[in-house]
């Protein structure tokens, strides 16, 4: 996904990461936890720094909260925007404790709020609040979090965190201390945090966000208008995310601020960088637990959420119930016979594969971003469509089928109230990375044979993406990250139906747009096709061709084209997060047509084979996701085989916290590593095929539900048998090396017969 880059800073604990940890796991640890729960490691993707030189760190971050919650509660280690996560673990202080909402680290937060603890003298601004730690005083669990942080004079405050779906619970254990506060912030907009990603001039201008300190009934109410994200989109004038804030502790001493003004005594607050604050005396070991309650419908749902999801005061019931809800979540998925390392590294993954898209509904109604009112509905919001098109949903089919429905149902919510759905809502449209992978994600459900959602509206919606270019398409270029003027969805759009691809002095990132425009047009066919929309089909299926037009035969690589035909000079030009090698075999979808334009089998296997032994494959990015399975249409299913093996191993997963090459993308990384050790792959989209790899773990077994389970099996599996001699499902022989959705749901045994010898199945 988007890289945002900053200034790469190398610690001792990135060396540990050479150690290795290997990728099969047949040594079972002693005493080990009995729960799938007490394996998940939420530190490991929290480096900013990655596995090497200019590799990006996962991007997640240790939150607090049920699975696909609508607001993470995490500890905040520096000032947050897009491009820096709200933890990040090479940072050594921490300046709150956060109501977040930020998905990942190259969107933005919005609607938060954050609670920061403090003794001494008063001092509200992060810069000046931060407070320093050690990672040795810290535990992170999805369902508990705790640090002790170090005041001036030599003391610690402990704190600790639970959260539920939309509220959360803070825990601070004070020394004895004359003079204690917890300041509260409820909008933070630092011009000195601008960069070229992060314009905060109309924000500071045209935002205020609001705090109340209510001594009757002993809370802080307010709410944020903050989108960090709001340049990428449109204004949302009754946008705000609302929140409430209860102490266990009488308000006594108080008062508000606004930047470098504090305002003792006072009660309200208006301002761009500002909050409130309590202050009180402590005794030692002096507990003061905070309640916050979030909403974006209103202060009075936010209040009805508080009274849903946290009755009384009891931190340790929350942490329970929050515990319990994650273990139901992960027991999805059985292992036996695996390491510890690598039951951590797996039940990890799972976990963030569980964690967006969010729940954006609050008891059955939600905030639509998307024509700025309030519905009656289920929704789901944040969702990384270039990414997570490719294994997340696919994976969400297997592992949450009832969630299926009203996530394919919220997009299509979001294109009645806007007009399209999204690229990537944050929570309402930006124009972020390309293509209009909601046509992916809602095909590959449709074909699989999942409905749940209005299929009629559906096709409306994803007819409307493969044949209407955007607003003033040929007048723009589509650039990343431009300031928002109207919807982009497939730019250049106008060009690739006249011309047949997308030129490259026409619009930004043209050759990349092209091959995954016609990723989307096959998957828009297959819906016209089962609807008996047979002219449509035709006209579209003609379309998802066209990635052949930017194949350059001279050359042998996709390449960008210019608006008359001719090649570009510069045969990098064009490409997304990537080069001519990133997108050669990107069109996922036409395999076999992919094989034919580069000469046949042979010839496509050598200039693949180069692409891994070269040096040019990069698994930190999701273009490439699938090319580890081509080589089974070529005739080299062991190539795959090896490649599986190799990239589950600690080359890309550790049990650390630079502990996943690359961003995790919302779960697309990590889904792609659970696909990969199950022992197939969805090569590509709205096909209900899987692509054989092979199994890394003895035996697992996946609860598909409706009372079916799916055993997986690898006989033999050792350090040397990474090859698959056989693979047996429910008692047949599987000979073309692909898995059927529609026969794997009805569960049953997958059984791979491995051996130490590459064998053509």
């Amino acid at each position: 996904m988007r890289h945002i880059k900053y200034k790469q800073i190398t610690y001792l604990f990135i060396l540990l990461c050479h150690l290795g940890i290997t990728g099969y796991g047949q040594t079972k640890s002693p005493k080990q936890p009995e729960e799938n729960i007490d394996f998940v490691n939420s530190l490991i993707g929290t480096a900013t720094t990655g596995f090497g030189k200019g590799l990006d760190g996962g991007g997640t971050m240790p939150c607090v909260n049920v699975p696909f919650a609508m607001t993470n509660f995490v500890a905040q280690t520096d000032e947050n925007k897009m491009g820096r996560m709200n933890y990040e673990y090479e940072d050594k202080t921490v300046i709150g404790f956060l109501a977040s909402h930020q998905p990942t680290v190259w969107m933005g937060d919005y609607g938060y709020v954050s609670v920061m603890p403090q003794i001494g003298e008063l001092k509200v601004l992060p810069e000046e609040r931060a407070l320093a730690y050690e990672h040795t005083d810290e535990i992170a669990k999805p369902y508990y979090y705790s640090v002790k942080l170090k005041t001036a004079g030599g003391g610690k405050i402990k704190a600790e965190i639970a959260g539920a779906n939309t509220c959360g619970m803070f825990r601070f254990t004070f020394p004895a201390a004359e003079q204690a506060q917890l300041i509260i912030q409820g909008i933070n907009l630092p011009p000195g945090l601008t960069d070229w990603a992060n314009d905060y001039t109309a924000r500071i201008k045209n935002l205020k966000g609001y705090v109340n300190i209510d001594t009757v009934n002993n809370e802080i109410t307010g709410y944020n208008p903050d989108r960090q994200s709001a340049q990428l989109g449109p204004s949302l004038k009754n946008f705000r995310g609302y929140f409430i804030i209860r102490f266990n502790k009488p308000i006594k001493n108080y008062g508000t601020w606004d930047n470098h003004v504090i305002n003792k005594g006072n009660k309200s607050q208006y301002g761009t960088r500002m909050g409130a604050y309590i202050s009180f005396k402590t005794t030692a070991n002096d507990e003061v637990k905070v309640m916050v309650a979030t909403s974006f419908i209103s202060l009075e749902q936010a209040r009805a959420n508080l009274k849903k999801e946290i009755s009384n005061w009891d931190f340790e019931k929350l942490v329970k119930s929050t515990r319990d809800e994650w273990q139901n979540q992960l027991k999805v998925i059985k292992l036996n016979g695996v390491s510890a390392d690598n039951k951590t590294i797996f039940y990890t993954a799972l976990y963030h594969t569980l964690l967006f898209p969010r729940q954006f509904s609050e008891n059955g109604r939600y905030y639509s971003a998307f024509d700025d009112n309030i519905h009656k509905g289920i929704s789901y919001n944040d969702y990384s469509l270039w990414d997570t098109f490719r294994a997340l949903h696919p994976l969400l089919l297997l592992t949450q089928p009832k969630r299926a429905g009203d996530m394919i149902q919220s997009l299509l919510q979001m294109y009645k109230e806007g007009g399209w759905m999204p690229m990537w809502p944050n929570p309402t449209y930006t124009n972020i990375m390309i293509g209009t992978h909601a046509d992916a994600v809602i095909a590959d459900a449709y074909v699989k044979g999942y409905r749940g959602f209005d299929v009629k509206l559906a096709y409306q919606a994803i007819h409307k993406d493969a044949f209407t270019p955007p607003d003033g398409d040929t007048l723009k270029q589509w650039g990343d990250r431009d300031i928002w003027t109207s919807f982009e969805g497939r730019g250049g759009l106008t060009y690739y139906h006249n011309l047949g691809y997308v030129p490259a002095d026409k619009t930004k990132e043209s050759v990349s747009r092209t091959i995954e425009y016609s990723i989307d047009d096959y998957c828009v066919a297959q819906v016209a096709k089962g609807i008996g929309k047979t002219d449509d089909y035709k006209k579209i299926m003609s379309w998802s061709k066209n990635y052949k037009n930017v194949y350059n035969q001279s050359t042998g690589f996709m390449a960008p084209r210019r608006y008359d035909g001719a090649w570009s000079s510069d045969p990098e030009a064009g490409f997304t997060e990537g080069t001519k090698w990133t997108y050669t075999f990107g069109a996922m979808h036409d395999v076999k047509g992919m094989i034919e334009l580069m000469g046949g089998q042979k010839q496509f296997a050598e200039k693949l084979s180069l692409n891994f032994d070269g040096g040019h494959y990069r698994a930190d990015n999701e273009p490439g996701h699938h090319y580890l399975y081509l080589f089974n249409y070529c005739g080299m299913p062991g190539k795959t085989q090896e490649l599986v093996r190799e990239h589950t191993s600690s080359e890309n997963f550790r049990n650390l916290p630079v502990g996943i090459n690359g961003n995790d993308d919302c779960g697309q990384t990590s889904a792609w590593y659970i696909f990969n050790t199950m022992g197939f792959y969805p090569l590509s989209p709205a096909t209900g095929i899987y692509s054989i790899g092979a199994p890394q773990f003895p035996t697992m077994t996946l609860d598909l539900g409706y009372g079916k389970n799916l055993t997986i099996k690898a006989v033999h599996l050792s350090t040397k048998n990474k090859y698959v001699k056989k693979v047996v499902f429910n008692g047949k022989i599987i000979k073309d090396h692909q898995l059927i959705h529609k026969e794997l749901i009805k569960g049953g045994a997958l059984t791979f017969y491995m051996t130490d010898v590459p064998t053509n199945l």
